[in-house]
């Protein structure tokens, strides 16, 4: 058996610990299944990202018409696009392990556990004192088996699809679809309902089905009755409440509906490790399980499947095991983005989590077009929404949908994070005519209406 100071199954973010435990003279096992990085540089955020890339230039020239200039796109190398893109891919594995000193030693296998401290890998047995479970999630089982899930798309094995159809409407599902059918690949995407980003504030997704719907064929109300796979293709009986039975055909059909947990292949049932009732492995304010000096971070533990989550939690434990803290982590705010066209950024709670939960808050939406550079862009969708307490003028929620709110809500988020006010983003000195500068009206806006809202109580 052979014994380290660590180890840590599964090699995303979670080998930012074998990099640090290594330089500081710890024995560390990693145990990785497939390509080192994990699902956000292989097979998820990143390389989606990079398509998006070519997805907003796309676009632009497309709706140029708007800025009154006429042109044309005389060709897309769509092969080309895919093959940049799993180039990137094909160099992560490599990236990730020149990082590791000599005493970080690499397992190349499915990790699972004899005993609370004790992982069977490739028929070898390793133990340490501590252990990391870092084993993230999977994506939904498709409902045929040669549909796609969002694993096939990265890297991509083959010619890239003339059609394509996808089930979901979460992000992952409108990502790829925006994606997809820029590149002009012919895409249609089935929603059971008539709700798209179902957790988003409603206000926002009304906006983003209205504008999403300008770019990608969506089929609301409709699942998919029957399946054949017939010549390379996959012949769809789709059931549809407002059209009734529908026949459509396309080359490739990709699941994008949701991911779950990867513990089945831990032997859990050989330790004393609780798990949910989703299958996620439960855990402590200090990330350890329930069998002592084994721990949990990231998605495979289910409560914030956001990799920067999965990064701040590796960051903390960090902390945890090799400084001596015993201070838990507190995720006071978790922010997103949906990296399509529309973009939306959020961060707290939507108005209808707030009525659910009876607290007492004001709302406001304020368009964009008090900044220039707002303006320039000619869109008039974009809006900021506010949800404060009435009390204290704390921020409890913000809500953006427009270009570049991924990247505006970091100046809501920095407030809500040193001191939680909105009347700081109303007195603050902005660039004008910054993007940004489009907060200013809407924090105006949000402590006028606290001071009407306290003025007729």
């Amino acid at each position: 058996m052979k014994k380290f100071d660590l180890i840590i199954i599964g090699g995303g973010r979670a080998s930012n610990l074998a990099v640090k435990a290594g330089s500081l003279g710890k024995k560390v096992a990693i145990i990785e299944k497939s390509s080192l990085g994990g699902t956000c540089p292989n097979r998820g955020c990143v390389p989606s990202k990079l398509l998006i890339g070519y997805a907003n230039v796309i676009r632009g020239i497309k709706e140029s018409n708007r800025h009154f200039i006429d042109s044309q796109i005389n060709n897309i190398d769509i092969q080309k696009i895919f093959e940049d893109t799993n180039s990137f891919i094909s160099k992560i594995d490599s990236r990730y392990e020149s990082r590791f000193n000599e005493n970080v030693e690499v397992f190349r296998g499915i990790g699972s556990f004899l005993s609370n401290n004790i992982i069977k890998v490739n028929n070898e047995e390793l133990t340490a004192p501590n252990i990391v479970i870092a084993t993230g999630t999977k994506p939904v089982k498709a409902q045929h088996e040669k549909a796609w899930t969002s694993d096939d798309i990265f890297p991509l094995k083959g010619e890239v699809p003339k059609s394509i159809t996808i089930v979901g409407s979460g992000f992952i599902a409108c990502e790829l679809a925006n994606f997809f059918s820029a590149i002009g690949v012919k895409t249609k995407l089935l929603i059971r309902s008539d709700r798209i980003l179902g957790n988003e504030d409603k206000q926002i997704t009304d906006i983003f089905k209205k504008e999403f719907s300008k770019n990608v064929d969506i089929e609301f109300n409709t699942i998919i009755q029957d399946i054949e796979y017939l010549d390379d293709k996959f012949e769809l009986t789709l059931d549809s409440k407002t059209k009734g039975i529908l026949n459509h055909t396309s080359e490739e059909l990709l699941y994008a509906t949701g991911r779950k947990s990867n513990s089945g292949s831990l032997h859990l049932e050989n330790t004393t490790i609780d798990i949910d009732t989703r299958g996620f492995i439960q855990r402590d304010e200090l990330f350890q399980t329930s069998a002592k000096g084994v721990y949990v971070v990231g998605d495979a533990a289910g409560e914030h499947m956001l990799q920067h989550a999965a990064a701040y939690e590796v960051n903390h434990l960090s902390k945890i095991l090799f400084e001596d803290s015993k201070e838990a982590l507190n995720f006071k705010y978790m922010p997103h983005a949906v990296f399509t066209d529309p973009e939306i950024a959020s961060v707290g709670i939507t108005e209808e989590q707030a009525k659910e939960k009876k607290i007492e808050y004001i709302t406001t939406t304020t368009n964009w077009l008090a900044s220039a550079k707002a303006m320039s862009t000619r869109l008039k969708y974009p809006i900021t929404k506010f949800l404060v307490n009435p009390n204290n003028y704390e921020i409890l929620g913000c809500h953006m949908i427009g270009p570049e709110s991924s990247s505006m809500i970091h100046q809501v988020l920095a407030v809500m994070h040193i001191n939680n006010d909105i009347r700081h983003l109303k007195d603050m000195l902005y660039i004008h005519p910054a993007l940004n500068e489009a907060l200013l009206p809407a924090s105006v806006e949000a402590v006028k209406e606290i001071q009407r809202y306290n003025e007729n109580i």
